[in-house]
């Protein structure tokens, strides 16, 4: 602990003024108006929750002159046998709260749990630390992420994101749960009918989409009482945002429009986007108001003063006009008037607006050049748009844009697709990425962001991250690492010391540019053409040891709750890895015309893959149930909960009527493994035998058709009651399978894959083959892992 507190002394000399960034005058107006009293309180309240009785031993003070117009800061003393958390706003003092915990108690707080570890006393600071956020703003949330994963939450889960936002040190997050009640307000006035928008809004689970222009009506339509239930849970969490201090980031209007637009309005200039994510013209094909119409500026002024009078006004909005569709023109004036009309709409309604856009549209380089960068982001005031620099950690679009031309942006992590659950991230680039964002030439970088399109996965690597909120240099992971190890379990041993290292130099070392959109081979469409390699970026023998070693360390950790999830979710991955093998022997069969091959592989996957559906069950992080049960909550009547049901079942799986984005937010839960993923394997396996007997041969079109009626639909329209609590001994199911897989099934596939030559330092196979890659940089080189 004395180290501890020389190393908050000297961050606290170190952060002053290492990094310079450009300041930007408009950007002061982006500040919490909520008294000083309210946000102590606020804290206070927070802390109660995570420690109960113990809150007492806490000190909260919120004092701004701690650190007057500098980032947020926070500073740790004792008086007497209590600690007094001084921080200049209420997201400071909770996470210099956090910075406590973790450093002085061996505790966690997560998504999966907490591990809070109080002694009484609590441990002595030998001196007091100051430490001061190396940025002014950290951005959390994707426009994604409230359809992946936040979709059915209600006020308690909403609670307490908001205290792992603040315990983070997140300031800046995105408040976009329940703004179709005030679209449906500003559209009515204009003499829009309640049933013209119902083809216009989507669903509760696909309402992210339906708010960029990418789909209209798909999951619909949407029923009123969740318009208004949405809107009354949205005032709860701007306000509890506020009440921390956070600066909340609003809606604002991007120009697309519901299709009746036309008829009401016959002079409008308004054009129609094409496809987007092979949807047909009944859900997508949307449209969008020309910037250059009168009538954008009056629908998209009367929309922020629509939300000023509904939740006050914080001055910062997100629109997205571009999100995964290309503008109809590169004409630099087309994109200027873009970038123009959308901003002067919010301003023309808030002289103070600053238009916050996520710039993972700027990934698509086949359309985005720099010259079409600098068009539309230039047309706004500097300093008036803040861009999310979404995939920085693998695609910074910063560097090949000169900083976004005197604009200031937000270094993200963006991480995670879709909600995946396979075990990936690369430490090394968040380690060095911000640090280099920040000394980038003439930088405009003015914070740091996670931008993931799902949670409940990977936390390690959002604890690594969210550190570079107070980090002024690149760590030691290896020493990190055990820290970590400690706070998550509250002591540590060598075995499971040794097992997180392992996983950090495999699955959390995705250093070859691997954009990874967890795709693993038994969440996909059954194909006899699947790239095996494609799903290990790593040596696998390095992922089976680490299971050993969690194995070895169970009797050691029975009573950890994190322990517990993280054994379910290590061995999870492991049989998902086996499961390559296994499919690779089917597959061989079949190409050899091996009738008896294919079955005995058949078999053997179809039984692992109920094995994982068992080890899954036994946790109640893992379960179907808890998803539909929170769909369900929202549903008034018999209808609404069987279309409720629909979205939550669709989404993880077709991802539209007949597949058309299918499996990209795909979830490894019990319920979904055993009467989704197996059916359609165990399907395949059929399809193979009788493709041989036949002498045919395999039709992908044909095959993908008859697995969409009668396996993939009917799970989308199935009336199954899913448990929303675990059965089974977790523990005692981990050894179970590692004694089943290990010492058979995992040497072979080791052996397999070193007959295909498999080289995990030179194979460079893109998971994803959406353009995103082609933003890799691929001359950026951190230094290798430590």
């Amino acid at each position: 602990m004395e180290l501890l507190t020389q190393f908050g002394l000297l961050l606290c000399v170190c952060c002053l003024g290492v990094f310079s960034t450009r300041e930007y005058a408009a950007l002061n107006k982006l500040k919490s108006k909520t008294p000083t009293s309210v946000q102590e309180d606020t804290v206070a309240a927070m802390v109660q929750r995570i420690v109960g009785d113990r809150a007492s031993d806490f000190i909260i003070v919120v004092d701004p002159s701690l650190a007057p117009n500098a980032p947020d800061t926070f500073r740790l003393e004792m008086s007497g046998a209590k600690l007094q958390v001084t921080g200049t706003s209420g997201v400071a003092a909770a996470m210099g709260f956090y910075y406590y915990l973790k450093q002085f108690c061996n505790s966690q707080f997560t998504w999966a749990g907490q591990n809070i570890n109080l002694t009484s006393p609590l441990p002595r600071l030998s001196s007091p630390i100051t430490i001061q956020a190396v940025d002014k703003f950290r951005y959390y949330q994707n426009v994604c992420t409230v359809s992946y994963s936040f979709a059915f939450w209600d006020w308690k889960r909403w609670e307490r994101e908001i205290d792992w936002m603040a315990l983070n040190g997140f300031n800046l997050p995105l408040a976009f749960t329940g703004q179709e009640a005030i679209f449906q307000r500003l559209y009515m006035n204009m003499g829009i009918s309640f049933e013209d928008l119902e083809g216009f809004f989507g669903g509760p689970a696909f309402l992210a989409w339906s708010r960029m222009g990418n789909i209209q009506g798909w999951g619909g339509p949407l029923p009123q009482m969740w318009i208004t239930n949405q809107l009354i849970l949205q005032h709860q969490i701007v306000k509890r945002m506020r009440d921390f201090g956070m600066i909340t980031v609003l809606p604002a209007f991007a120009g697309h429009v519901p299709a009746v637009f036309k008829t009401i309005f016959p002079k409008a200039n308004i054009s129609q986007f094409g496809s987007w994510g092979n949807f047909n013209k009944t859900y997508s094909f949307t449209y969008l108001l020309d910037f250059n119409d009168p009538l954008f500026q009056v629908v998209g002024s009367k929309l922020i003063e629509l939300l000023q009078n509904e939740f006050g006004v914080d001055h910062i909005y997100n629109a997205d006009t571009f999100n995964e569709m290309n503008p109809s023109s590169k004409n630099p004036a087309y994109l200027q008037a873009a970038g123009r009309s959308v901003f002067s709409a919010m301003e023309k309604a808030d002289p103070d607006a600053v238009w916050l856009m996520q710039g993972g549209t700027f990934n698509f380089v086949e359309f985005w050049g720099p010259e079409e960068v600098k068009a539309l982001v230039t047309a706004i005031p500097q300093g008036r748009l803040i861009i999310l620099d979404l995939i920085s950690e693998l695609a910074p679009v910063y560097q090949r844009v000169e900083s976004y031309y005197g604009q200031p942006f937000i270094w993200c992590m963006l991480h995670n697709f879709g909600g995946n659950m396979e075990l990936y991230g690369d430490l090394n680039s968040i380690n060095y990425g911000p640090f280099h964002g920040r000394s980038f030439p003439n930088s405009t970088m003015i914070g740091i962001g996670v931008t993931m399109e799902g949670i409940n996965q990977n936390e390690v690597v959002y604890e690594f991250m969210n550190e570079n909120a107070w980090r002024t240099s690149p760590r030691n992971i290896t020493d990190w690492i055990s820290n970590f190890v400690k706070q998550r379990y509250g002591r540590t041993t060598h075995g499971i010391d040794k097992a997180w290292q392992l996983l950090k130099t495999s699955v959390f070392n995705c250093s070859d540019g691997h954009i990874d959109v967890g795709h693993v081979i038994f969440t996909q469409r059954p194909s006899p053409n699947y790239n095996v390699l494609s799903d290990l970026w790593y040596d696998p023998e390095l992922l089976f040891a680490a299971w050993d070693y969690f194995i070895q360390a169970i009797p050691d950790f029975l009573e950890n709750d994190l322990f517990r999830y993280d054994l379910v979710d290590i061995t999870r991955n492991s049989l998902q890895t086996v499961t390559l093998y296994y499919y690779s022997n089917a597959v061989w069969a079949f190409k050899t015309n091996d009738i008896f091959g294919i079955k005995d592989a058949g078999k053997l996957l179809s039984e692992l893959l109920l094995d994982i559906d068992t080890l899954l069950a036994s946790d109640k992080r893992f379960l179907l149930g808890t998803w539909l049960a929170q769909a369900n909550a929202w549903g008034t009547d018999a209808n609404e909960q069987a279309l409720l049901r629909y979205n939550a079942l669709n989404q993880i799986t077709l991802w539209g009527p007949d597949g058309e984005i299918v499996d990209y937010a795909s979830k490894q839960w019990a319920g979904v493994v055993k009467d989704y993923y197996k059916p359609r394997w165990d399907f395949f396996i059929d399809y193979i035998i009788q493709v041989v007997q036949n002498m045919t041969h395999f039709d992908d079109y044909i095959f993908n058709e008859l697995l969409l009626e009668k396996v993939e639909k009917p799970f989308t329209f199935s009336t199954t009651n899913y448990p929303t609590t675990p059965t089974g001994n977790p523990f005692q199911l981990a050894q179970q399978f590692h004694l089943k897989y290990r010492e058979s099934a995992t040497p072979n596939l080791l052996q397999h894959l070193k007959m295909m030559s498999y080289d995990a330092k030179l194979t460079k196979l893109p998971k994803i083959s959406r353009s995103y890659q082609h933003g890799y940089n691929k001359w950026r080189r951190w230094p290798s892992v430590k």
